[in-house]
């Protein structure tokens, strides 16, 4: 067996990690924060896997509730996060290579364009 594919295999299999950790290369190692859980501002544990937090906006979501107080770093453990498994982000972080272009974006339309003249607005009809 040639010596990447036993390494790359070491990786992924690695018993050490958190079964919502990635083996992140070196260049996205550094400044990440603690591999440890941690309080968030609104006092949730972020990292240990407990997502049903009785105290999380998540578990009390209402149609009143604002969407953006999910938003933000202070949700996303730095290397603990089950969004780290996706094919996608596993190419990025643990080989380097670059996201994919084009998936999301309309490269010859601005989606935005004329978002802001009133007379658009679904209310003018």
């Amino acid at each position: 067996m040639p010596a990447d594919n036993h390494e790359s295999k070491k990786h992924v299999d690695d018993p050490s990690l958190d079964p919502y950790e990635i083996e992140f290369l070196p260049i996205f190692q550094d400044g990440r924060g603690s591999r440890e859980p941690f309080v968030n501002q609104y006092g949730i544990v972020i990292g240990d896997h407990q997502y049903e937090s009785p105290d999380s906006p998540l578990s009390q979501w209402s149609e009143d509730t604002d969407p953006a107080i999910m938003a933000g770093d202070e949700w996303v453990h730095p290397f603990k996060d089950i969004g780290f498994l996706t094919a996608e982000n596993r190419d990025i972080f643990e080989k380097g290579l670059p996201p994919k272009e084009g998936l999301f974006a309309h490269p010859d339309k601005n989606a935005a364009y004329g978002l802001d003249d009133p007379s658009r607005s679904p209310d003018s009809t």
